[in-house]
């Protein structure tokens, strides 16, 4: 548990690793500079033994992961953020499907929306999530919950940690390397409870549209996605970001909206859906309308 300045969420997120049905845990929580009462939520909670703090000065999320990562001592790694919370049979269910099938590297699972105060929220999902090697899946679309996640600690030795030079999308950069490889599976059932409301997703969201397209580009280059990804998958990828962007952004500023919508046009995977949003974003801005958008719900690499 990577946690910077998140006093009011760490103990719904502390106690739903407690509350765990499967005990045999240890939780880490790296306090990555916190300037707000962190250590004293904590403090409560070392009296378990199980519960080990650690204090970094800044290093930023991808190295305080990291460091989380070299200092725990399992087969597995689970990540929680600090602002989510766990159902208490999550571990033991995802365990059981790595009992059942060795070959699998990620187990992850469905999630459940609620507001800064802990309450529900309607979400919309998939049917169907894909199993196996879903590296054409994942190109187009970074469907893991973050915090759903149990890992393979030997996953990490294969295809490395969170890329420091990434200081968002650090999860997608990590399955993109993960997929090469190796196999996810997932539990279909609402496993974490998944706080939303409160971040800064809308305010960066130009930056994380930027970044997932870089991620895309070197995953592409260099990482040797293309040949496992088909071409056509791969302009998928790229547009249907663009896409995505433009719609989340359609309520509060269509001009800008209706430019990426013209920038997914250059991949002509998803043209006729491209021009339904560029429609669609010309009559918000025609009328000066505010449609509904969610970053929280809308699906791509961002």
């Amino acid at each position: 548990m990577a946690a910077k300045n998140y006093a009011r969420f760490l103990p719904e997120a502390v106690d739903s690793a407690l509350a765990q049905t499967f005990t045999d845990w240890e939780l880490l929580v790296i306090d990555d500079g916190s300037s707000d009462c962190t250590p004293d939520v904590v403090r409560p909670y070392l009296a378990d033994r199980r519960v080990r703090y650690f204090r970094s000065d800044k290093l930023g999320q991808p190295r305080a992961k990291n460091l989380g990562i070299a200092l725990s001592r399992g087969r597995f790694v689970a990540f929680l953020d600090a602002d989510d919370a766990w159902e208490p049979t999550k571990l033991e269910k995802q365990l059981a499907v790595f009992a059942a099938k060795p070959e699998v590297g990620v187990v992850f699972s469905r999630r459940s929306l609620m507001d800064e105060e802990g309450r529900a929220l309607p979400a919309s999902a998939p049917n169907v999530f894909p199993r196996g090697f879903v590296l054409p899946h994942m190109f187009t679309q970074n469907f893991v919950c973050f915090s759903s996640v149990v890992v393979k600690r030997e996953v990490f030795a294969h295809v490395g940690r969170f890329d420091p030079q990434w200081d968002l999308s650090i999860d997608y950069d990590l399955w993109l390397r993960v997929g090469t490889f190796h196999q996810f599976d997932f539990v279909d059932e609402e496993l974490v409870r998944y706080r939303t409301g409160h971040g800064n997703l809308s305010k960066r969201l130009r930056d994380r549209v930027d970044t997932a397209m870089s991620i895309m580009h070197r995953a592409e280059s260099r990482y040797g996605v293309a040949g496992h990804v088909s071409a056509p998958v791969i302009a998928d990828g790229y547009a249907s970001t663009c896409q995505t962007l433009s719609y989340v952004m359609r309520p509060s500023d269509p001009v800008e909206s209706l430019r990426w919508s013209a920038r997914a046009l250059k991949w002509p995977a998803r043209r006729v859906i491209t021009l339904k949003g560029l429609a669609a974003g010309a009559l918000a801005a025609f009328r000066g309308t505010r449609s509904p958008g969610s970053p929280e719900n809308a699906t791509a690499n961002i």
